[in-house]
């Protein structure tokens, strides 16, 4: 069934509103839709309602409420992804995985290797993935459509990592603890976190001052395995990983 996402404030005890030109375009022109069609409509806060098309306008549509509920695909657990940006058009995969996994938030972040150098048009990638995160959501099912923040400095997400009750980084030099041993301690602790910080190196890796910077915020080392990833494979591994011990 067609999914599209809307603003509360557009939600009324019996109708919601369908302003937005391209959703408006998608329904009328694309998908033909009529009165009487069925349609599911996320407020992208809490709620998802099955409605019917109960009318089509010039610019825009109304859906009748049928039932709604409590989103259903939502997972508890909010994960947000740092990933060290990718080279050529590598991170369009990991956006749309990651959506498609559970994640709450994506922040691309410049690193001391990161190969890519933001000649002030980045932001115009952004837009990309965020479009390719509101695809996704469409296409699984997602009750909200993952953030994808405008892109930052290794250094400038410090503070904010801080800011999270667990924070795991993926490192190839880490030959002790595997992820699989830092998610079982948390999924046997009876207050598991509710949120969780995971941050990915770009090609190359994290530079050996940002592996001691992040181990002294308290961050945790971990090995995704024998094998060495992409960097555009590790992110959803680890998520794939965090969903599994965690959520399920």
């Amino acid at each position: 069934m067609k999914r599209i996402f809307v603003d509360k404030s557009k939600v009324g005890p019996s109708v919601i509103l369908i302003d937005n030109e391209d959703d408006f375009h998608h329904i009328k022109d694309v998908l033909k839709m009529r009165v009487g069609d069925p349609i599911v409509i996320s407020d992208s806060d809490q709620w998802e309602y099955i409605c019917e098309i109960s009318g089509i306008f010039r610019d825009e549509a109304e859906a009748l409420i049928i039932d709604k509920q409590k989103f259903a695909a939502e997972p508890k657990l909010r994960v947000t992804l740092f990933q060290g940006i990718p080279k050529q058009g590598k991170m369009d995969l990991t956006v749309q995985k990651a959506v498609e996994l559970g994640v709450s938030e994506i922040v691309p972040v410049f690193m001391d290797r990161t190969v890519v150098v933001d000649r002030g048009n980045f932001w115009k990638r952004v837009v990309r993935f965020k479009s390719i995160s509101e695809e996704a959501s469409k296409q699984c099912g997602r009750g909200i459509i993952p953030e994808i923040r405008q892109a930052a400095l290794f250094s400038e997400i410090i503070q904010r990592l801080k800011s999270f009750p667990v924070i795991i980084f993926p490192y190839e030099n880490e030959e002790t603890t595997t992820i699989k041993d830092c998610l079982r301690t948390l999924s046997m602790n009876s207050q598991a976190p509710e949120r969780m910080a995971v941050i990915i190196g770009p090609e190359g890796g994290f530079s050996n001052k940002e592996a001691d910077i992040l181990k002294g915020i308290g961050a945790e080392s971990v090995s995704l395995g024998k094998t060495i990833l992409r960097t555009e494979t590790a992110g959803i591994a680890a998520l794939a990983m965090c969903m599994y011990e965690l959520e399920l």
